[in-house]
Parts: structure tokens; C-alpha cells; sequence
């Protein structure tokens, strides 16, 4: 596992580098959202042939990582496309002054980058463990890890579909399944990563890797998800009576009926 790990996070560390500085000479460091998808599937495409184990197993979990990573990475570049600098990334560069590029690479790059290592541990876990039959925890967690795809995927969709219509420029999202959660996809997120997660429980130790969707978790409800995202709109009243009504995380239905 070390061997593998180190091999991996040795890989890690140049492909976050060289989005630093690709986000340097493009003048926007909101390219770093793309970057996280696609590191994931450095991460499962290094550590299986590191490991060179090729197990079912390791390539069943390499496999979604590797959906799972390809389709944010394009809903996020597609999102992005034609638009400034995600409004949190600017901030940052007004915020830092003379020390952004040197906090850019290590707050943003750099932090990333250990993060989403953290997150993978389960993957690289995986990937270097000797073959072991393939058990109903493993399809329990493949099932779990479709239903958080699915609810990831939809949500950015309903997302996506409902800020390109001019209409509601200015508005809130609060249909579809935005209106039973106030952050489907980072319900779906944090879901798809439990089941990976119970995908390494069939494996002596695996237990140990719950750091992964340990640190999804806790990014997503206490650091750079909800607590970031939702902070522009806290003044607003329609916000308030959304946030009133719509649970901040799990699929509920909305106090005082649908």
C-alpha cells in the first residue's frame, strides 16, 4: 500500500502543478474544478498499474471512478465555458494580493491535490490488494454508487438547464429534485463515495480507508460545499424561505408539503 501510495501522490503532485500554471498563463484558477474529476481517474488509472493487481474488484471500483470523473469534469468545463472566473476564485485573487500566485499553488493546487488523495484512499486501497471474490457488499456499494451518480448527475443537469433559460436569471433554483434538497449534487457527491467505500469492506483492513468518504463528507457540509456556496445568498429573503422550507443535504420533502 505505501509503495503505491507514494507512487501515486508523486503523481498527484505533478498533475496539480501543471494546472497551477496552466490557471497562471489563463489568468483564471477556477480550472482547478475541473482538474478534481479528472485527478481522480490519474489516481485509479496510476495506482492499478502500480499495484499491477488488475483485480474484478479493482477494476470494477477504476471503472466508475473513471465515469464518474470524465462526466464532472465535462459538466464543469461545459458550465464554465463562456463565463468569468467563478466569483470564490476571484475573490481569492483580490483577497491575496502580491502573495496570490504563491497561495494560489498552495491553497488551491496544492491543498487540492492532498485532499483529493485523502478522498481516493479507498481506490488506491483497492487497486493494490491481492484478488478476493467479488461478495454482495461489493454490489451493495455499486448500488449505492449508481443512486449517487444518478442523483449527482440529474441535479447538475436540472442545474444547468435552468440557468441557461434567461427567464430565470436572477432566480433560485427550487424545482425537480432541488426542491427536496437545497445541494443534490453534492448529496449525490458524497453518496457515490460511501459506496465505494463499502466496496473495500470484503478486504482485510479495508474498513480503515472510511478517511475517504470520511472527508467528502465533512469537506462538503462543513468547508468548501454548503457552507461556501450558500454564504452569497444568506441576505437574500427568497433564499431564506428556500433554506426554511428545503433541507441542506439529504432528499426531504419541504416543510409545509410538496
Amino acid at each position: 500500500m505505501t509503495t503505491v501510495f507514494l507512487i501515486t501522490a508523486t503523481a498527484i503532485l505533478v498533475y496539480m502543478t501543471g494546472w497551477f500554471i496552466a490557471a497562471q498563463v489563463r489568468g483564471r484558477n477556477d480550472i482547478a474544478d475541473v482538474a478534481w474529476g479528472l485527478g481522480f481517474i490519474l489516481v485509479a488509472i496510476v495506482s492499478l498499474v502500480s499495484g499491477g493487481v488488475y483485480s474484478a474488484r479493482g477494476l470494477l471500483v477504476s471503472g466508475v471512478v473513471l465515469v464518474w470523473g470524465l462526466r464532472l469534469a465535462l459538466h464543469i468545463h461545459t458550465r464554465n465555458r463562456g463565463r468569468g472566473e467563478d466569483p470564490r476564485y476571484r475573490a481569492w485573487r483580490e483577497e491575496w494580493g502580491k502573495w496570490f500566485v504563491l497561495r494560489s499553488f498552495l491553497q488551491v493546487f496544492m491543498l487540492q491535490g492532498i485532499l483529493l488523495l485523502m478522498v481516493a484512499v479507498p481506490v488506491v486501497f483497492v487497486n493494490q490488494a491481492p484478488p478476493a471474490p467479488i461478495g454482495w457488499l461489493d454490489l451493495l456499494g455499486l448500488a449505492i454508487w449508481l443512486y449517487g451518480f444518478c442523483f449527482e448527475a440529474i441535479g447538475d443537469w436540472q442545474l444547468l438547464h435552468f440557468i441557461r433559460d434567461p427567464d430565470n436569471k436572477g432566480r433560485l433554483m427550487t424545482n425537480g429534485l432541488w426542491r427536496y434538497t437545497r445541494h443534490p449534487n453534492y448529496f449525490g457527491e458524497v453518496t457515490l463515495w460511501w459506496g465505494i467505500w463499502l466496496m473495500t469492506l470484503s478486504l482485510p483492513g479495508g474498513w480503515m480507508t472510511v478517511v475517504g468518504p470520511l472527508t467528502i463528507t465533512f469537506l462538503i457540509l462543513k468547508v468548501s460545499g454548503i457552507p461556501m456556496l450558500e454564504k452569497p445568498y444568506e441576505d437574500r429573503a427568497d433564499f431564506q424561505e428556500y433554506k426554511r422550507r428545503t433541507s441542506a443535504f439529504f432528499p426531504l420533502p419541504p416543510k409545509g408539503g410538496i
